[in-house]
C-alpha cells in the first residue's frame, strides 16, 4: 500500500520540477496557468488543477492577486500571510502587500475552466438550467417545442413509474397470495385431521357407552335373577313367617327343602325382596351418583388444565398429527397403557398419551420429610441424590463431606422428626455427585472437589477403588448402565476420563477446552457419552473414536449444568440460562424448550423419567414439566417451620438436587438448607 501511494505521488512531483525557466514578463502576463499552457501547450487536466491552485490554502484561487516574484495567490490567503511575514510563501523574498496586484487574466480563466467542468458535469437538465440563467436566446417556437418533449417526457416517466409501483404491488399480492394459500391449505389439513379424530373418539366414545350400558343391564339382571342370589329368599322368607315357625319348620322337616307351601308364597316373597332390595339400590345408586360427582369435578379440573396451556397441547397435537399422518396405529410402537382403537392414529395415539399424562396430575404432594443437616456442619447443601438399582435405597452427598444411606420405605412410613441413615460414609472433601450402579447394588460411586472419584461398597463402607487423575474439581461422574465395570467422569481440569473398575488408571481421556460441568451415558449403549460444558454446549461422543464428537448441540445461553437421558434417543440438558432443553440425540435435532424455573448461578438439579423432567429453581421450589410441553405442569415451594420468613438468607435458599424413583410419580428433592422431601405427583 505505501509503494503504491508512493508510486502515484512521484510522477507529479518530478513533472512540477521539471519546469523550465520562464522570463518575469511571462508569469507576470499570463499567470501561472497561462504560463503552462504558453510554454507546454494544452497541460493535462490534472496539471491545470493543480496550477488553479492557491499555494497557501490549496484550494481553486478566488480573487487572484499577483505578487512581484510572479506567484498567484487568492487575496485574503496572502494578505493574511503579510500580516505576519514579509515574504513570499512559494520562493521566499521578500515582499510587502504595496507588492500585489490583480490578476485579472487568471480570474478571468478561473471563471471559464469552473464553468467548463460544472458543464461537462453536469446533467442535460443543469446544463440547460445553466443556459437559460446565462440568458440564452429561445424562440417561442422552440419553446412549444421543449414543452411538447417535456410533457411527452414526464407521460412517459410517469408511466413507467406507474408500472413499477403496480409489479411491486403485483408480486407483493402474489406472495401474501402464496403465503395465505400454504396456510389455507395447512389449515385445512389440520382441520380434515380433526375431524377424523372427532369421528374416531366420538365412535368409541359410543362404543363406551353401549358397553357402560350392557354392563348396567348385567347387573341388574344379576339383582333380579334368584339364582344368583338364593341365599336372600331364604332369609327374606324366615322373616316373613316368623307367626308360622311350626309350619314352614314342618314343612322343610318333610320335604328337606322348600316345600309347595313356599312356591305358594313366592309373589309374596318376590314383593319382599324387591322391596327390601329397595334401599339397597338407592344406596347403590347414591354411590354411583357420588363418584359420579367426583369423576365429573375431576374432569372440570382437567379441562381447566388443558385450557390453560391449551395453545402448547395445540402445537404439540399438529405436531405429532401431521409427522404421523401416514404412519398407522402399529401394534409394537404403542405404549402399554394405550388400547387399540379404530379409527386411531399414531399420531392421535400419541398425543391422547400426552394428554392424558399432562392432565393427570396438577400438584406435588409431600409424603415424607426429612433433615440432612448435622449439629456439627453448618454446610448442609445436598449436591446430589441418587436411587439404588431397586429403589429401596436412597443416597445423598454434598459439602459436608458425607455419604449418607437411607432406607426409602422407613422414611415414608415411619414419620420422624430426624431419620438415621443406614449407612454413612465420611469422604475427605466435599462431594459433587453420586452415582449407583445398576447391576452391583452395593457400589456406589462419587466424585468429589479435590478431583477424586471414589467407587464404594456400601456393604463395608470401604471404597473399592480412588481414581485421582483429574488436575481439579470434578463435577459429576455416571455409571453405565450396560457395561457395569465402566464409568465416565468430568471436571474443571477441561478433561473427560473413562474408567474401568478392573484398572487401576483411566482407560480413554477427552481433551476439551471448557470446563466439563456434566456427563453422562447414553442408557442403550457403553460407547455413547453426553458432556455439558462451560462454552454452553453439549458434546456428545462415540468412545470408540473420541477425536471429534458425534454432535455438538448448541442453543443455551450459560453453562450446561446437567445432561439426563429420558431415552436413548431423547437428551435434556439444564443450563444456568434459566431454561431446559430437550435433544434428539439420533437425528441431532432440538425438539423443545422449558421455561418457568430461576437458575443463574447454582446447581439447582435435574432429574428425568419416561414422562417428566423435574429441576430446581434457585427461588427454593421444584419444578415439574411434562417432555411435550415447554411450560411446568406443577411446581411446589420449599418451606420449613424453623425458617423465619424475615430471615435475610430465606432469599438465598435454592434447590439443590432431585431424584426420580424409577417410572414413578414419586421424587426426592432437597434444598440448600439440608430439608429433603418425599414429593408424589397428585391429581
Amino acid at each position: 500500500m505505501d509503494e503504491a501511494s508512493t508510486g502515484a505521488v512521484v510522477p507529479a512531483v518530478k513533472a512540477e520540477e521539471a519546469k523550465p525557466f520562464l522570463p518575469a514578463w511571462a508569469a507576470e502576463g499570463a499567470g501561472t496557468v497561462a504560463v503552462s499552457e504558453v510554454v507546454a501547450g494544452p497541460a493535462p487536466a490534472e496539471i491545470v488543477d493543480r496550477d488553479m491552485l492557491c499555494p497557501i490554502c490549496m484550494e481553486i484561487i478566488k480573487d487572484a492577486f499577483l505578487t512581484a516574484c510572479g506567484h498567484s495567490f487568492c487575496y485574503m490567503c496572502i494578505v493574511t500571510h503579510l500580516n505576519n511575514k514579509s515574504d513570499c510563501p512559494c520562493c521566499g523574498l521578500h515582499l510587502t502587500s504595496t507588492q500585489l496586484f490583480p490578476n485579472f487574466i487568471l480570474d478571468k480563466l478561473l471563471k471559464k475552466t469552473s464553468v467548463r467542468q460544472i458543464s461537462k458535469n453536469a446533467s442535460p437538465v443543469e446544463q440547460f438550467h445553466q443556459s437559460l440563467q446565462q440568458g440564452c436566446e429561445v424562440s417561442v417556437k422552440e419553446l412549444d417545442t421543449l414543452l411538447t418533449l417535456l410533457a411527452e417526457k414526464k407521460r412517459k416517466l410517469e408511466q413507467e413509474e406507474a408500472e413499477r409501483n403496480m409489479q411491486i404491488l403485483m408480486n407483493f399480492l402474489h406472495c401474501l397470495r402464496k403465503q395465505k394459500v400454504d396456510e389455507l391449505n395447512e389449515i385445512q389439513t389440520d382441520l380434515q385431521f380433526i375431524k377424523e379424530d372427532i369421528n374416531a373418539v366420538e365412535r368409541h366414545r359410543i362404543d363406551l357407552y353401549r358397553a357402560r350400558d350392557r354392563y348396567s343391564v348385567k347387573l341388574r339382571m344379576l339383582a333380579d335373577d334368584p339364582t344368583a342370589t338364593k341365599s336372600w329368599p331364604s332369609s327374606i322368607f324366615k322373616n316373613n313367617n316368623n307367626n308360622n315357625s311350626g309350619l314352614s319348620s314342618s314343612s322343610r322337616n318333610a320335604q328337606g327343602g322348600m316345600g309347595f307351601g313356599n312356591f305358594q308364597s313366592k309373589k309374596a316373597d318376590g314383593k319382599t325382596q324387591l322391596s327390601t332390595l329397595a334401599p339397597q339400590r338407592k344406596d347403590t345408586i347414591s354411590g354411583l351418583g357420588s363418584e359420579n360427582m367426583s369423576q365429573s369435578g375431576l374432569a372440570v379440573v382437567r379441562k381447566k388444565r388443558v385450557h390453560a396451556q391449551f395453545n402448547d397441547l395445540q402445537e404439540c397435537y399438529l405436531q405429532k398429527r401431521r409427522q404421523l399422518a401416514d404412519q398407522p396405529n402399529k401394534q409394537e410402537e404403542r405404549e402399554a397403557n394405550v388400547i387399540h382403537r379404530e379409527g386411531y392414529t399414531a399420531g392421535l395415539t400419541e398425543f391422547q398419551s400426552v394428554l392424558s399424562t399432562f392432565t393427570r396430575y396438577s400438584r406435588l404432594r409431600v409424603i415424607a420429610e426429612l433433615r440432612h443437616g448435622d449439629l456439627f456442619h453448618s454446610a448442609n447443601i445436598v449436591s446430589s441424590i441418587e436411587f439404588d438399582r431397586d429403589d429401596e435405597l436412597f443416597a445423598t452427598a454434598g459439602v459436608s463431606r458425607r455419604i449418607k444411606v437411607f432406607d426409602f420405605s422407613s422414611v415414608v412410613n415411619e414419620p420422624a422428626d430426624v431419620h438415621c441413615p443406614v449407612v454413612e460414609m465420611s469422604t475427605r472433601s466435599k462431594l459433587s455427585c453420586l452415582s449407583w450402579n445398576k447391576f452391583t447394588k452395593n457400589h456406589i460411586a462419587s466424585s468429589d472437589y479435590e478431583g477424586i472419584v471414589t467407587v464404594w461398597d456400601v456393604t463395608t463402607r470401604q471404597s473399592v477403588m480412588e481414581y485421582e487423575e483429574h488436575d481439579k474439581r470434578a463435577w459429576s461422574v455416571d455409571f453405565s448402565r450396560t457395561e457395569p465395570s465402566m464409568l465416565v467422569s468430568g471436571s474443571d481440569d477441561c478433561k473427560v476420563k473413562i474408567w474401568c473398575t478392573k484398572q487401576e488408571a483411566s482407560v480413554i481421556n477427552i481433551d476439551m477446552k471448557a470446563n466439563i460441568c456434566c456427563v453422562k451415558y447414553n442408557p442403550g449403549s457403553s460407547f455413547n457419552v453426553a458432556v455439558g460444558s462451560a462454552d454452553h454446549h453439549i458434546h456428545y461422543y462415540d468412545l470408540r473414536n473420541t477425536s471429534h464428537p458425534l454432535h455438538v448441540f448448541s442453543g443455551h445461553r450459560k453453562a450446561v449444568s446437567y445432561v439426563k437421558f429420558l431415552s436413548n434417543d431423547e437428551l435434556a440438558s439444564a443450563s444456568t440460562d434459566s431454561t431446559l432443553r430437550l435433544w434428539d440425540v439420533k437425528e441431532n435435532l432440538p425438539i423443545r424448550t422449558f421455561r418457568g424455573h430461576t437458575n443463574e448461578k447454582n446447581f439447582v438439579g435435574l432429574t428425568v423419567n419416561s414422562g417428566y423432567i423435574a429441576c430446581g429453581s434457585e427461588s427454593n421450589e421444584v419444578y415439574v414439566y411434562h417432555k411435550a410441553i415447554s411450560r411446568p405442569v406443577t411446581w411446589h415451594k420449599f418451606g420449613s417451620p424453623d425458617l423465619d420468613e424475615t430471615d435475610e438468607d430465606a432469599g438465598s435458599y435454592f434447590i439443590s438436587a432431585v431424584c426420580w424413583k424409577s417410572d414413578s410419580p414419586t421424587m426426592l428433592a432437597a434444598n440448600s438448607q439440608g430439608t429433603i422431601k418425599v414429593l408424589v405427583l397428585a391429581s
